[in-house]
C-alpha cells in the first residue's frame, strides 16, 4: 500500500550511543517538503532490508538477478579501529550510502508503506531529551569521493575535529586542569545551544568548551545571519499532525520542525513552516531534542549571536555558562 507523503533523501549526521547500544540519527525530508530526525538501530536498518526483499522480490534480484535495484546492506568488521565507537561510526557510514542508494531507486519502492514506516518519526524520536548517559558523536565531513560510490574510503571515520583560534583553560568534566593551545585539535563530542560544547583533547580529557573558540565556528558567526534555517524563531517539532481548518492555520506532518516566533497563552502559537507562517495548536508543540544538537555549527540561536572580531588578537566572546543541571536537563548527563 502506498503512502501519499514519502521521504524523497536522507544522510547520516551523528552517532548516539547509549551504554553498549548504538543508534544512527539521520536527517529526513520528506515529498511535503517537511524534514525530520530520526534515529534508527543497525537492527532496525537489517530488519528493514529483509522487509524490503520480502515486499520487492523482482527488485531484490531475487528471481533474476540482473533485475536487482535493492542496494545491499554491508556490516562493518567486527575488530575496527577505537573499538566499539569505531565500529559504530564505521557502521554510520556505511548506511549513509545504504540510505541515499535505497532512496535512489523505483518510485513505488520510495512510496512504499514499509519505507514510509521505517523512516516516519517514532514517539523516541520526539522526545526534547536524550536519554541519560547518551553521547553524540559527530563524523567528520568528507571531502568529495574520487572513487564509485560503491567502494567507501572509510579511514577517516572520527568524531569531528576542530582548532581554536586562542588558548583557552577551563576545568574538563572531572575537575582537572583542561589548557588549550592557539591552533590545537578537538574532537566536538557533542554541540549543545548554550554554546558550549562538549569536546575532546589529543590525551583524551573530555571538557565544556565555549563554541566560539573554534576555527569553524568564528567563521561561521562572521557570516550573515540569513544562513539560519528557515528563518528565525526556537525550533519545535511537531508530536502529531495537524491539519488547519482556517486561512490562518498550518498543516504540518507528525515529526515536522517548525520555528515558534510567538507564544500565546491562548494555546496557539504563530510559527514558521515550509516558507509559510500561521498557527498551530501550542499542545502539539515540544522542544526538538536531537535536531537542536546536531545543526549547523554556526547557526545563530534565536536570540542572536555575539559576531567574533576578524582581528585573532581579540579574544573571542565566551557564552554564559549554564550550569550542569541545566545542560543535563536540555539534553543529557554525558558519561565517557
Amino acid at each position: 500500500m502506498a503512502s501519499p507523503r514519502h521521504p524523497v533523501s536522507a544522510h547520516a549526521v551523528a552517532l548516539v550511543q547509549m551504554d553498549r547500544l548504538q543508534t544512527f540519527a539521520f536527517s529526513v525530508c520528506w515529498s511535503d517538503n517537511s524534514d525530520t530526525f530520526v534515529r534508527r538501530s543497525w537492527d532496525e536498518f537489517r530488519q528493514l532490508q529483509k522487509t524490503l526483499k520480502k515486499t520487492f522480490p523482482v527488485e531484490a534480484g531475487l528471481l533474476r538477478r540482473s533485475e536487482q535495484v535493492l542496494p545491499k546492506l554491508p556490516d562493518a568488521p567486527l575488530l575496527t579501529r577505537r573499538g566499539h565507537t569505531g565500529r559504530g561510526l564505521v557502521r554510520l557510514r556505511l548506511l549513509d550510502t545504504y540510505v541515499q542508494a535505497l532512496l535512489a531507486t523505483s518510485e513505488h519502492i520510495l512510496r512504499s508503506s514499509a519505507l514510509h514506516g521505517f523512516f516516519v518519526p517514532k514517539p523516541l524520536d520526539l522526545e526534547p531529551m536524550l536519554p541519560p548517559g547518551s553521547l553524540v558523536i559527530l563524523p567528520t565531513p568528507e571531502e568529495p569521493l574520487s572513487q564509485p560510490r560503491g567502494s567507501l574510503d572509510i579511514h577517516s571515520l572520527e568524531a569531528q575535529s576542530i582548532p581554536c583560534v586562542q588558548p583557552f583553560h577551563t576545568l574538563d568534566i572531572r575537575d582537572r586542569p583542561f589548557h588549550t593551545k592557539a591552533q590545537e585539535i578537538l574532537d566536538i563530542l557533542l554541540r549543545h545551544p548554550s554554546g558550549w560544547w562538549l569536546v575532546e583533547n589529543k590525551d583524551q580529557q573530555v571538557a565544556w568548551f565555549p563554541a566560539p573558540y573554534l576555527e569553524e565556528v568564528a567563521t561561521c558567526q562572521g557570516q550573515e545571519s540569513g544562513l539560519a534555517l528557515q528563518g528565525s524563531g526556537r525550533q519545535f517539532c511537531t508530536t502529531q499532525a495537524y491539519e488547519g481548518s482556517r486561512s490562518d492555520e498550518l498543516s504540518v506532518p507528525s515529526g515536522a520542525r517548525v520555528h515558534v516566533l510567538e507564544t500565546s497563552d491562548r494555546g496557539w502559537w504563530l510559527c514558521r513552516y515550509n516558507g509559510r507562517t500561521g498557527l498551530l495548536p501550542a499542545m502539539s508543540l515540544q522542544p526538538e531534542g536531537l535536531g537542536s544538537l546536531l545543526g549547523r555549527p554556526g547557526f545563530p540561536d534565536s536570540a542572536g549571536a555575539d559576531k567574533v572580531a576578524e582581528d585573532r588578537t581579540i579574544p573571542p566572546v565566551v557564552p554564559t555558562r549554564p550550569c550542569m543541571s541545566a545542560i543535563q536537563s536540555r539534553c543529557c548527563s554525558i558519561t565517557r
